[in-house]
């Protein structure tokens, strides 16, 4: 049995996400929330949000015991890029690329 949930068109690049999501893969829900709780990174306040979602999801819906739980898969998927021009100098543009994400977090019980 496997509760998921999805937050999606985050503003946050997906590349800044993954770094976070490759902490927490294969962990337990515990210690998941101790590590997203003091890591320094944007992504890291995301992805908690995104995992106290999943972890609601499983006590609630499908009456899962959340001390066994652990986060069997977590990935990022980019979303649509945002496109902004920048002026420069002498009539040129330079493009500005604000990338969104699609963050997904399944946890399973053991």
């Amino acid at each position: 049995m496997e509760s998921k949930a999805v937050a999606k068109y985050v503003r946050i690049a997906p590349r800044k996400v993954r770094v976070v999501m490759d902490l927490i893969r294969g962990k337990n829900v515990a210690e998941a929330f101790a590590i997203l709780k003091f890591t320094p990174k944007v992504g890291a306040d995301v992805v908690e949000k995104v995992l106290h979602s999943a972890v609601a999801n499983a006590e609630n819906n499908f009456e899962m015991d959340v001390d066994k739980l652990y986060v069997s898969s977590a990935y990022v998927d980019q979303g649509p890029t945002l496109k902004r021009i920048h002026p420069r100098s002498r009539g040129q543009a330079f493009k500005i690329l604000k990338r969104t994400s699609h963050v997904t977090i399944v946890v399973a019980e053991k």
